[in-house]
């Protein structure tokens, strides 16, 4: 039976698969490994990104740009040389070795149909990625800590502060599923640290910070769900809001996937509101419907006919069910990798345990009867809404409308914008982006950035001009942000 009916049973972006373990020496496996994967007619290259956290196991995830798929998560197994990952969301797996001191893996690739010999050599970093955010900027740049009262793990971040006097209106940024870093690297494409440059530039200022068990913060993800990161959230705000050149009043929350989320439910729970929410592609549906719907879109991604997907998500959710109704962990991952064993699905059993034991973590649990709009009623502030139109993770339809209808049902302040042609990342096609170097960059959408600092600065009555931009590109037009869902054409 082909392997892939499995599928995902997480998001895109969600909770990464992790092997606990001994903490992993700092060099071989902390990078990205790029290589070309042969198929009937052609070739497609496969980026494989693998970071260790603070407690043992690993972060790792699969892009192939070609195919449109980005960040699926990994697990990772790695015994002295010997290196397996799983991607069970494509039903595909990498079984070798690791060379070289790291620069090499090499071994062989399987999916349904496929079988060949692969070689994934180190990606080196980008030199123009790294220059471009680092150089000198017109504004004020420090490392910075806090801790969460809640969970006393310590948080570690960059503010940016503009030039001048002050105090100025500020944002906290939170990052979507999976232990991030402070600048949400995707394959060389600074998510957060684009956002943070332009915004301070242009008169706010920005605090981003590595997630839980990532970089210099301490703590523990993979035992958080995303109500457990409001705390972050709100420990985030609470630092900013102390710095001197930063007005108390007008600072907000800017969240990306579920990190938008997070930004929603802080902006409804007790305590001191944030000033402003900004959603960029945040889930307007319940938790296990996108889990079910994005499921679907992967295995159609990678081929599945319609009876192999209609399979696949029986399976899943007969194991939603099972988890639902079994509050009790051991006995809730003995039915579930029964049940998986027992759908002939070329499940080892293993892979079943290890999978069980995942999808019944707290996050899962927690996410699987989360109600997005459950709580829009008590959102104490505007918000705006933004989404690409080639969200393939996050469709807009689905997700960024009812998020809208509720908080207007509700009679909050809510503006919504439907980003043409920009992905989940909030890029644009890549014909779009800039040559830097004679190399195209990646780059958050400048039309994006545009409509969220208008936005902010409507929201906080900002003064003056914006600094010099980061990236010159020629001007396009935009539609003046208003209240009701619209569409804002990206172009170059």
């Amino acid at each position: 039976m082909i392997r892939f009916l499995l599928a995902a049973f997480l998001l895109l972006n969600t909770l990464p698969q992790a092997v606990a373990g001994p903490p992993p020496a700092p060099g071989p496996l902390n990078g990205q490994w790029k290589g070309p994967l042969k198929l009937l007619g052609g070739e497609i290259t496969l980026i494989i990104t693998i970071v260790p956290l603070t407690n043992g196991t690993f972060y790792a995830a699969l892009d192939a740009p070609q195919q449109r798929i980005s960040r699926m998560p990994v697990e990772v197994e790695l015994k002295d040389d010997n290196l397996t990952l799983r991607i069970e969301q494509a039903g595909s797996s990498f079984v070798g070795k690791v060379l070289d001191d790291g620069a090499t893996l090499q071994g062989t690739w399987k999916q349904p149909g496929v079988t060949a010999p692969m070689v994934l050599t180190r990606a080196a970093a980008s030199v123009q990625a790294v220059t471009k955010f680092k150089a000198t900027p017109p504004y004020r740049e420090s490392e910075v800590s806090f801790v969460n009262p809640v969970t006393k793990a310590h948080l570690g971040g960059t503010l940016t502060v503009p030039a001048g006097e002050g105090p100025f209106a500020a944002v906290v940024l939170l990052s979507d599923s999976g232990p991030q870093t402070r600048d949400v690297d995707v394959n060389g494409y600074r998510m957060f640290g684009q956002l943070a440059d332009y915004l301070t530039r242009h008169g706010i200022a920005v605090l981003r910070f590595d997630d839980r068990g990532v970089g210099k913060s301490t703590g523990n993800y993979a035992t958080a769900t995303t109500a457990g990161f409001v705390t972050d959230a709100q420990a985030a705000l609470t630092f900013l809001r102390s710095r001197p050149l930063v007005a108390a009043h007008r600072v907000g929350l800017l969240g990306h996937g579920e990190g938008a989320n997070v930004a929603l439910l802080t902006a409804a729970g007790p305590g001191r509101a944030p000033a402003f929410v900004v959603s960029l592609a945040g889930y307007g549906q319940p938790g296990d419907e996108v889990l079910r719907r994005q499921q679907g879109e992967i295995m159609r991604l990678i081929g599945a006919d319609p009876s192999q997907v209609k399979a696949a998500q029986d399976v899943y959710q007969r194991t939603v069910d099972v988890i639902r109704q079994t509050p009790d962990n051991t006995m809730a991952r003995n039915k579930v990798a029964s049940l998986l064993t027992g759908a002939n699905m070329g499940v080892d059993a293993s892979m079943a345990r290890a999978r069980a034991a995942q999808l019944t973590s707290p996050w899962s649990r927690y996410f699987f009867d989360f109600n997005p709009q459950a709580q829009l009623a008590k959102v104490q502030c505007a918000v705006l809404l933004l989404n690409g139109t080639s969200d393939l993770q996050v469709s807009a339809r689905r997700n960024m409308t009812p998020l809208y209808r509720a908080l207007r049902r509700a009679r909050r302040t809510a503006t919504a914008h439907k980003l043409e042609g920009i992905n989940h990342l909030f890029q644009p096609a890549p014909a779009q982006w800039p040559m830097i170097n004679g190399v195209q960059q990646a780059v958050f959408s400048p039309d994006g950035l545009k409509l969220i600092h208008a936005w902010v600065a409507q929201e906080t009555r900002l003064p003056g001009g914006p600094l010099p931009v980061t990236v010159k590109r020629p001007p396009s037009s935009t539609r003046k942000a208003n209240r009701t869902p619209s569409t804002t054409k990206s172009r170059s």
